[in-house]
C-alpha cells in the first residue's frame, strides 16, 4: 500500500488542476486560480499545501517551505513556456547564424499569416540581437567550381562528405561574443548552416560562449538534428528563450518545499506526452505540456471497446482536439506563435471556439470567436464588464446553473454567475438583429450562437478524421475540459458520432493524464541514406541510440524491465518532400523489422497511391525510450439497481423550446443508472447536458458513458433563419476543404501535394460560386468563370458522368499550367445539374517552349503548353486517357516546344482532382439528403446574398466618406507595367445603392510579351481587393462581385486576344491591378508588386521559386519586410534544402535594408538574395518593378525598385533587366533585390503603429497539423 501522497498537477493558464493519490488508495481533487498574488505566490505549491494540511491535520503555515515527508510524487504540465512564448516574456537572448544569413529567422518561409489583411502583423523576433559569424559549410556535391578542389574535406554524422568553405575563426567570434555579454545577455541559440550534419562549429562557438560566462547556450544540433535551417534555428531559439524562464520557474517552485524537493521524483510533462525529470524539461519541449497530459488521460481511460477515439477539450479560451488508435498521433514541426518548432509533439489541434469565445452579430452572421473574452474581464456574466461569449449563451439557456456553479466572481471575488447581465447583452444584439429586418427571442439568439460553436468545432474533428481516410462516425468521442460536456452530445450528433465517454475527472482530465504518463527520453540523428542498402547501418544506428536512451533511464532510477524501446525512421520517397515517421511492422528488412511494409500501407492510406520504383530514403533515424511507471487505475464500482436521485427540476432551453428537465449531481450516480436526456448532470468540476433522445450510463468505474440518438433529417423553413444561415456558411466551406484535403491526399506532383497550389470550390447551379477553399487570391472568382464558360458552350449538354477540363483564358483561365477540372451534380430525377463542383491545380508541366510551362519570352499561347477549352475528360463515366495524352503532347508539334514533361503526373493529378470533385458530390448529396434539395440551395443564395450585403455596406461608407472629402464619388487611379504599359482605372460608386463600376478605359494594349491578363485574373484581383477592404470575414463567393460592374477595353493588356500569351500576366500583371485598385481606394502604399519568379535547371533538372519583397505602409502601421504580398504568398524553399537538392550555393539571403519608403509610416524592406552556381544551367526571371518605383500615398516616398545582376566569375556584372533568360557557368552568381514597399504620410512625422483592436481581449491563433495545412494552404 502506498504511504505518501501523490500529485499530479496542470497548471493552465487561469486555473490550476491537481489530482491526489492519497496513503489509503482515495482518490481526491482540488482547483485554484494559476495566478492570485494576494493570496499565496504559486498554485501549485499552494495546492499541494492545503491538500497536506487538510488529510494529514497538521499545520503546514502558508510561506514557510512545505514539508516533504509526505510527498511521494509530483508529476505537473504547465504553461509557463508557452505564456511566456505567446506574451513574449522570456529571457533576454542573442542569435548566433553563419553570416550572410542574418535575417533568415525574421523572413522565415516568407508568407504571411492572413492573406486579406493589409497590416501584416507577425509576432516579434525573440532574439535581441544577433552575431553572424564568417562560417561556411556545404555539400560536396557535384560541383564543377574549380576552387573547391582545394577545401578542406570533411565527413558529416550521416556519412556525406562536406567542403569547409569558411574556417571559423574563434578569436572573431570571442570578440563578438564579448560585446554581446556586455549588453547583458546570457543566452544563446547557434544555428549554423547544415549543422544538423555537421557540429563541429556549433561546439566550439558553445564551449567558447561558456568560457565568457554565458549561462545557457542552445545549440540547433543538439536540440533536433534534422534538416531545414529555418525551423531548427526556429527552434533553438525557441530553447534558449524559454528554459531559462523555466529554470527560473523551477527554482521558485523547488524553494516552497523543504530542501528544494531533494529526494523527491518531480516530472514534468513534455510536448510530446512523456514526463521527464525537472532538471531535463527545456523549452523546446514544454509548448503544449498541459494539453498534453489531456491527450495521455483520455488515451488510457476511455472506453472505447477498439474504437478509435476522438479528444474534445473546450476549455475557457479554445478548444483542442486530438484523435488516438492505439498509438499516439505525432507531429514533428508546428507553428506556434510565428515560429516554426522542429520537436516531436503530440497532434493536438487547437481551434478558437471556447467558453469565452466573443460572440458578434456582424454583417448578417452569427459570428463565434477568434475573439476570447479569457478570464479577465472574461464573459458579461463574470461581473468585470466583460463580453458577450459562449458562457453567456449556455447560462442565458439554463444550461449552466449559477446555484452549482462557484462563487467567485465581481470584485469581492464572492458573487454568483450573473444571468440577468448576459440576457441584457443579448437584448442588445436582439436589437441589431431586428435592425437587419429580423426578429428572433432572446433564446433563440442564445441556442444559435450555440449551433454555430459547434458547427465550428466539428470542422477541425472531420480534418483530422476524414481528411486522412477515416470515418468521423466511427469514432468514440472523448469529452473533457470545463466546458466539454455542455457541448458534446450536440457535436456528436452533428458527426453522426454515436458514443460519448465522459472520464470522472473530466474536469480536470489534463493533471489526471499526467498521474497516468510514462517517463519518456528520445534520440533522433540524421541519416539520408537509402533504405533498401542500409540495413545494417541502420540497425547498428538503432542499437547505438536504445543503448543511450537505456542509459539515461536507468539512471533515473528505472529497471531493465520497466523499459520499453520505440525504434523509428523517418522516411521518404526519393525526390519528395513529404516524410512519414514509421514504425516496424514484423517480419523482413531490419533486424527491427519491415519498415518499408509500414511506410507504404501509411502512405497508401493518407494519400491513396504509392509511387512504384522510386527508392525510398532515411532522413531521420529516431528511438523512443520509455519508462513505465505502472499506475494502477482501475477501479470498480458496485451496482446499483435503485433509481438515480433526482436533485431538482430546471427549465432547460433546447432546439425549440424549454423544457422541464431533471438536475443529477455526479457525486450521487453510482454504476448501473441510466439517465435518459433531457437531463443535466453537475460534477464539481463541470456541466454535462444530456440532450433529448439521448442516454447517459454510469459505467462501473463511475464515468459516464452517453449514447446518442443520430438525426437522419432535418426540417427547417425556407425563409432566412440567420442561426442555419451562419452554419450553412461553414458547411459549404467544409465541403471545399475537405476536396482539398482529398485532391492533396491523392495527388502525385510536388506543386500540389507538398506546395499545395490549389483550389478547391463549390457553385450554384448557375455556375457562380457559393464556397472556395482555401483562398488563394489568384484563384478566386476566376472559377467562376470557368464553370460558366462550360454552361455556355455546352448549352445544356451536360450529363451524368461527364468531367470537363479547360484551362484557356477564354475559359477563364489564370495561366495554362493551372488545370481546372468541372464535374456537375445531379440529383435524383432533375434533368439539370443541381450544383457544380471544380478543382483548380497547377501542373508542374503541359509542355511548351521551356520546362515549368512558363517561358519568361513567350509570345503567344502556343509557346506556354496545352490548351484545353472544354474538353471532356470523363465521358458517362468513362476517363478519356489516350484522347487527353494527345492533347498534353499537343505542344510538341510547334517548332521550338515540346510535348507535356511530367506525363504520368499529369494523368495522376487529373485523376487526383476528379477525386476530390466527387468527395465533393458526395457531400453536396449528404446535405441534401439531410435538408433537402430546395433548402440547400435557397440557402445557397441566402450566402451569396449575405456577401453582396458585406461589399455594399462597405462601397456605401467609402462613397460617402470620398463625397465628404472630393464632393464626388469617383475613384481614380493609374500605374504602370515595366515595359510601360498602364493600367487606368477609374471607380464609380453609388453611395445609395452601395454598387460600383470598375472601369479599366485608358489602360495600355495587348504587349508583344506575356504580360497580357485573362479577365479571370482582373475578377480575381477585384474579389480580392474588396474582401481586403471589408476588413472581417465574409463569404467569399458570386455574391462578392454582385454590387461591381467591371469594363475592360477589348484588345487591351486585361482583355488581349485569344492567341496572346499570359503566363506573365497570372503572376505580375495580376499584382499591378491589385497595386491600382488599392491606390484608387488609398487604402495602403504599393506593396513590392513582383512576385520574383526565378528559374533554373537543365535537361536534368528544374527549380522555381518567388522571392518575397516589401509591404506598402497604411494609414496606421508600417509595411512588413520579407514578406509575400497580395496576389501570391508562396513559401520559399529553405536553404538547406536548396543546397542538398540543386547544384547551387545560396551565399547570402537578408533584408535590403533602406530599400523601404519613408514615410509617417515606413514601408517594408525588400530582400537581397544571392546564388552561385556550380555547374552549367539556365537562368530566367520574369520580374516587375525594376524601371517605375512601387508608389507611396499621401506624402509617403517610394519604395526602391528591383535589381536583377549576374556576377560572372570573370568580374564582368550585368544588368538582366526584368525578364530574360540566360546561360549561367559554374562560379557565376546571380544577385536579386527585390523592391521596397512604399511609406505612407510626410516624412518628418513619423509615428509607432497604431493598435486599432475593437476589443481588449485575447486574439486567439489556431495550432496544431489542421491549421499549419491551412495556413501552408495560403501559401501558395
Amino acid at each position: 500500500m502506498e504511504t505518501k501522497y501523490n500529485f499530479a498537477i496542470d497548471r493552465g493558464g487561469t486555473f490550476t488542476d491537481i489530482y491526489v493519490r492519497c496513503p489509503t488508495g482515495r482518490e481526491r481533487s482540488i482547483k485554484l486560480l494559476s495566478v492570485d498574488p494576494e493570496n499565496y505566490s504559486d498554485a501549485p505549491t499552494e495546492g499541494i499545501r492545503r491538500i497536506l494540511e487538510e488529510e494529514t491535520g497538521v499545520s503546514y503555515p502558508r510561506g514557510v517551505p512545505v514539508e516533504t515527508s509526505k510527498i511521494g510524487w509530483i508529476r505537473m504540465g504547465t504553461t509557463v513556456a508557452t505564456n511566456a512564448l505567446l506574451e513574449r516574456k522570456g529571457e533576454k537572448m542573442a542569435l548566433v547564424i553563419t553570416d550572410g544569413f542574418e535575417d533568415l529567422l525574421y523572413i522565415g518561409n516568407q508568407s504571411r499569416p492572413k492573406i486579406f489583411d493589409l497590416k501584416i502583423q507577425m509576432p516579434e523576433m525573440l532574439y535581441s540581437e544577433v552575431v553572424s559569424i564568417n562560417e561556411r559549410v556545404i555539400l560536396k556535391g557535384d560541383s564543377q567550381i574549380d576552387e573547391e578542389r582545394s577545401l578542406r574535406e570533411v565527413t558529416a554524422a550521416n556519412g556525406e562528405q562536406l567542403l569547409i568553405l569558411k574556417e571559423l575563426d574563434i578569436s572573431e567570434v570571442r570578440s563578438k561574443l564579448n560585446k554581446v555579454y556586455s549588453n547583458g545577455i546570457r543566452s544563446l541559440a547557434i544555428v549554423f548552416m547544415h549543422s544538423y550534419i555537421y557540429d563541429d562549429h556549433e561546439k566550439k562557438i558553445a564551449a567558447v560562449a561558456r568560457e565568457i560566462g554565458f549561462t545557457h547556450v542552445s545549440m540547433s544540433s543538439e536540440i533536433m538534428p534534422m534538416v531545414r535551417i529555418v525551423p531548427r534555428g526556429d527552434t533553438a531559439s525557441a530553447d534558449a528563450y524559454l528554459t531559462p524562464a523555466i529554470s527560473s520557474y523551477l527554482r521558485g517552485f523547488s524553494r516552497g518545499f523543504k530542501d528544494n524537493l531533494q529526494g523527491i521524483q518531480v516530472m514534468f510533462m513534455q510536448s510530446d506526452g512523456g514526463l521527464t525529470p525537472m532538471d531535463t524539461f527545456t523549452g523546446s519541449r514544454a509548448i503544449v505540456s498541459g494539453p498534453a497530459g489531456g491527450v495521455v488521460g483520455y488515451a488510457k481511460t476511455t472506453q472505447s471497446e477498439g474504437q478509435p477515439v476522438i479528444g474534445f477539450d473546450m476549455g475557457g479560451t479554445s478548444t483542442d482536439v486530438s484523435r488516438y488508435a492505439g498509438s499516439f498521433e505525432h507531429v514533428f514541426e508546428s507553428t506556434i506563435s510565428g515560429l516554426s518548432i522542429q520537436a516531436p509533439q503530440l497532434d493536438i489541434n487547437t481551434v478558437a471556439a471556447g467558453g469565452g469565445s466573443v460572440l458578434q452579430f456582424r454583417a448578417g452572421l452569427f459570428v463565434v470567436g477568434p475573439e476570447s473574452a479569457g478570464a479577465h474581464p472574461g464573459p458579461v456574466c463574470y461581473r468585470k464588464g466583460g463580453y458577450l461569449a459562449v458562457t453567456d449563451a449556455n447560462l442565458a439557456l439554463g444550461r449552466i446553473l449559477p446555484e452549482y456553479f462557484p462563487k467567485i466572481f465581481g470584485e469581492s471575488e464572492d458573487q454568483p454567475l450573473d444571468l440577468e447581465a448576459s440576457r441584457l447583452k443579448f437584448k442588445e444584439v436582439q436589437n441589431q438583429v431586428k435592425e437587419s429586418g429580423k426578429i428572433m427571442s432572446l433564446e433563440e439568439l442564445a441556442m444559435g450562437f450555440l449551433e454555430v460553436a459547434n458547427e465550428a468545432m466539428c470542422r477541425p474533428i472531420r480534418e483530422i478524421t476524414q481528411a486522412k481516410g477515416y470515418d468521423t462516425s466511427k469514432h468514440v468521442l472523448a469529452c473533457f475540459g470545463g466546458a466539454g460536456g455542455q457541448h458534446a452530445c450536440a457535436i456528436a450528433k452533428t458527426l453522426g458520432m454515436k458514443n460519448i465517454f465522459i472520464h470522472r475527472y473530466a474536469g480536470i482530465l489534463s493533471a489526471y493524464g499526467m498521474a497516468l504518463a510514462d517517463v519518456v527520453h528520445e534520440e533522433q540523428e540524421p541519416c539520408s541514406k537509402p533504405y533498401e542498402d542500409s540495413f545494417d547501418h541502420i540497425d547498428q544506428r538503432l542499437e547505438t541510440l536504445k543503448k543511450k536512451c537505456r542509459q539515461v533511464l536507468q539512471n533515473q532510477g528505472f529497471s531493465p524491465n520497466q523499459m520499453t524501446m520505440e525504434v523509428y525512421l523517418n522516411l521518404r520517397y526519393e525526390g519528395t518532400d513529404c516524410a512519414l515517421m514509421c514504425e516496424p511492422y514484423p517480419g523482413s528488412g531490419t533486424r527491427h523489422g519491415d519498415f518499408y511494409r509500414s511506410f507504404v500501407e501509411r502512405y497508401q492510406r493518407e494519400f491513396g497511391f504509392t509511387l512504384k520504383n522510386r527508392a525510398i530514403i532515411v532522413d531521420d533515424i529516431r528511438v523512443r525510450g520509455i519508462g513505465g511507471l505502472g499506475l494502477d487505475i482501475k477501479r470498480k464500482q458496485s451496482k446499483e439497481d435503485s433509481p438515480p436521485n433526482v436533485e431538482c427540476v430546471k427549465k432547460v432551453y433546447f432546439i425549440n423550446s424549454w423544457m422541464d428537465t431533471p438536475i443529477f449531481l455526479m457525486e450521487k450516480l453510482a454504476h448501473g443508472h441510466k439517465v435518459p436526456g433531457p437531463a443535466v448532470i453537475i460534477d464539481k468540476l463541470s456541466t454535462i447536458v444530456v440532450e433529448p433522445g439521448c442516454i447517459a450510463n454510469i459505467t462501473e468505474s463511475g464515468d459516464i458513458s452517453i449514447q446518442v440518438e443520430i438525426e437522419s433529417h432535418r426540417q427547417i423553413g425556407l425563409d432566412l433563419d440567420l442561426i442555419q444561415l451562419s452554419i450553412f456558411s461553414h458547411r459549404f466551406m467544409s465541403i471545399a476543404e475537405q476536396m482539398g484535403r482529398v485532391l492533396q491526399r491523392t495527388s502525385v506532383s510536388t506543386n500540389i501535394k507538398e506546395r499545395l497550389d490549389f483550389s478547391c470550390a463549390l457553385f450554384g447551379p448557375d455556375g457562380g460560386l457559393v464556397s472556395n477553399a482555401p483562398h488563394i487570391p489568384v484563384h478566386l472568382g476566376a472559377m467562376q468563370e470557368t464553370v460558366q464558360y462550360q454552361m455556355r458552350v455546352r448549352d445544356g449538354d451536360i450529363n451524368p458522368g461527364d468531367v470537363f477540363l479547360a484551362n484557356h483564358p477564354l475559359a477563364g483561365g489564370s495561366h495554362l499550367p493551372d488545370l481546372t477540372v468541372i464535374t456537375p451534380v445531379f440529383w435524383k430525377d432533375q434533368a439539370y445539374p443541381v450544383f457544380f463542383v471544380a478543382s483548380r491545380g497547377h501542373h508542374a508541366d503541359i509542355g511548351g517552349a521551356t520546362p515549368g510551362s512558363m517561358p519568361p519570352h513567350s509570345k503567344s499561347i502556343d509557346e506556354e503548353g496545352a490548351v484545353f477549352q472544354s474538353f471532356l475528360l470523363v465521358r458517362k463515366g468513362v476517363f478519356q486517357e489516350q484522347e487527353l495524352i494527345e492533347k498534353l503532347m499537343a505542344p510538341g508539334k510547334i517548332p521550338g516546344c515540346s510535348g507535356t514533361r511530367c506525363l504520368s503526373d499529369n494523368i495522376s493529378d487529373l485523376r487526383a482532382q476528379i477525386a476530390a470533385n466527387q468527395k465533393g458530390i458526395n457531400l453536396v448529396c449528404e446535405l441534401i439528403d439531410y435538408y433537402g434539395l430546395q433548402v440547400v440551395q435557397t440557402y445557397m443564395k441566402y450566402i451569396q446574398e449575405n456577401a453582396e450585403l458585406a461589399v455594399r455596406e462597405m462601397l456605401k461608407e467609402v462613397a460617402m466618406k470620398s463625397l465628404q472629402e472630393t464632393g464626388k464619388s469617383i475613384l481614380v487611379a493609374e500605374d504602370f507595367m515595366d515595359d510601360g504599359t498602364c493600367i487606368k482605372l477609374a471607380i464609380t460608386i453609388d453611395s445609395d445603392e452601395g454598387e460600383a463600376v470598375f472601369d479599366f478605359e485608358g489602360t495600355g494594349y495587348q504587349v508583344y510579351g506575356n504580360c497580357n491578363t485573362p479577365r479571370a485574373i482582373t475578377l480575381s484581383a477585384i474579389i480580392y481587393c474588396l474582401r481586403c477592404l471589408v476588413g472581417h470575414d465574409v463569404p467569399l463567393n458570386q455574391g462578392c462581385l454582385k454590387p461591381i460592374k467591371v469594363k475592360i477595353p477589348a484588345g487591351s493588356i486585361l482583355s488581349p486576344s485569344p492567341d496572346a500569351a499570359v503566363v506573365g500576366g497570372n503572376v505580375q500583371t495580376s499584382q499591378r491591378i491589385v497595386d491600382t485598385i488599392l491606390k484608387a481606394f488609398g487604402a495602403c502604399a504599393a506593396s513590392c508588386g513582383d512576385m520574383n519568379n526565378v528559374t533554373f535547371g537543365d535537361e536534368s533538372l528544374g527549380y522555381y521559386e518567388t522571392v518575397a519583397g516589401g509591404a506598402g505602409a497604411g494609414m496606421s502601421w508600417h509595411g512588413r519586410s520579407g514578406v509575400h504580398t497580395h496576389m501570391t504568398n508562396t513559401r520559399i524553399t529553405d536553404p538547406e534544402i536548396i543546397e542538398k537538392t540543386y547544384p547551387v550555393i545560396l551565399e547570402h539571403f537578408s533584408l535590403a535594408h533602406g530599400t523601404g519608403g519613408s514615410g509617417q509610416y515606413r514601408g517594408g524592406d525588400g530582400v537581397l538574395r544571392r546564388l552561385k552556381f556550380r555547374k552549367p544551367l539556365t537562368l530566367s526571371i520574369l520580374t516587375e518593378r525594376r524601371v517605375f518605383h512601387p508608389y507611396g500615398l499621401k506624402g509617403g516616398m517610394p519604395g526602391e525598385r528591383g535589381l536583377n545582376l549576374l556576377r560572372r566569375k570573370d568580374g564582368v556584372v550585368l544588368n538582366l533587366g526584368s525578364k530574360t533568360t540566360i546561360a549561367v557557368k559554374p562560379g557565376d552568381r546571380f544577385e536579386l533585390r527585390t523592391p521596397g514597399g512604399g511609406g505612407y504620410g510626410l516624412k518628418g512625422e513619423e509615428k509607432e503603429e497604431l493598435n486599432q483592436s475593437n476589443f481588449d481581449v485575447q486574439y486567439f491563433t489556431e495550432k496544431g497539423s489542421v491549421a499549419n495545412y491551412k495556413a501552408a494552404q495560403a501559401s501558395v
